[in-house]
């Protein structure tokens, strides 16, 4: 009787074991261990460059850029590295203070997103708005043909 029990408890133990690795197994095939994680960045634009249309505006207060920026309700200088994006890309402000890198006329520069160009109020849907200074480090001069809007390529920096 007692080598009944014994043979059974074993056999309860070792149907455990194969029980935990079929469902070990199950789980790894369902799973992707190869996934990347996910940003909350826009799917619309990833690491590879984007083609845009750079425009000029102004964030300062009284400049044509209109009110304060969307992602903080502040103005900001001319003079500093920031753009305006189009709707789609600006995707609801998940864009907000992140990075990015404008590519034009052979350099790249890197500027913050504090604001978008909204599409449903006329502004194309493939804008990059850049600041004064945004054109400046790109190497554009104001009297420039290209001054005002140019195609360009831009990037998650």
């Amino acid at each position: 009787m007692k080598y009944h029990f014994c043979s059974s408890g074993a056999f309860l133990f070792i149907f455990l074991i194969i029980l935990v690795t079929i469902c070990l197994s199950i789980e790894a095939q369902t799973s992707n261990p190869s996934r990347k994680l996910v940003s909350k960045k826009s799917p619309l634009a990833s690491q590879q460059h984007t083609k845009a249309t750079l425009t000029i505006n102004s964030f300062e207060k009284g400049g044509d850029g209109g009110g304060p920026s969307e992602c903080d309700g502040k103005y900001h200088s001319d003079n500093t590295m920031i753009v305006a994006m189009s709707t789609r890309w600006y995707n609801d402000g998940k864009r907000c203070f992140d990075y990015i890198t404008i590519s034009a006329n052979g350099r790249s520069v890197k500027a913050m997103v504090v604001d978008e160009c909204d599409s449903t109020r006329g502004c194309a849907d493939d804008i990059v708005d850049g600041s004064k200074a945004v054109w400046k480090a790109l190497g554009v001069k104001e009297n420039s043909r290209d001054w005002g809007e140019m195609k360009v390529f831009w990037s998650d920096a």
